[in-house]
């Protein structure tokens, strides 16, 4: 496949992951990609903050400072991944 050129993702990849796109004159289906960056940004910083008040406050609730973890690094790495995508030049 061909590397596509920053100008395509300007103009949005139409009809990308979505096989029904453009069906019975449908319009294609758009990523909010500004709104995710926010959602993982704010899951980030509250994930983490969470955790480390649980480690420091709540030596009982291990389990729950892990669980915070883990969720604070699928936010990071989601967060990474929508950064990728809108400095490659994706809409949204």
């Amino acid at each position: 496949m061909a590397k596509r050129k920053r100008e395509e993702y300007e103009r949005g990849l139409p009809g990308y992951h979505d096989p029904m796109a453009g069906f019975a004159g449908a319009p294609y289906g758009r990523s909010a990609l500004t709104l995710r960056l926010w959602l993982a940004g704010f899951g980030l910083v509250f994930c983490g903050g969470a955790a480390a008040l649980v480690f420091l406050s709540l030596p009982e609730l291990t389990w729950l400072g892990w669980a915070l973890v883990v969720l604070a690094v699928a936010a990071a790495i989601d967060f990474a991944w929508v950064a990728h995508r809108k400095r490659r030049g994706e809409p949204g």
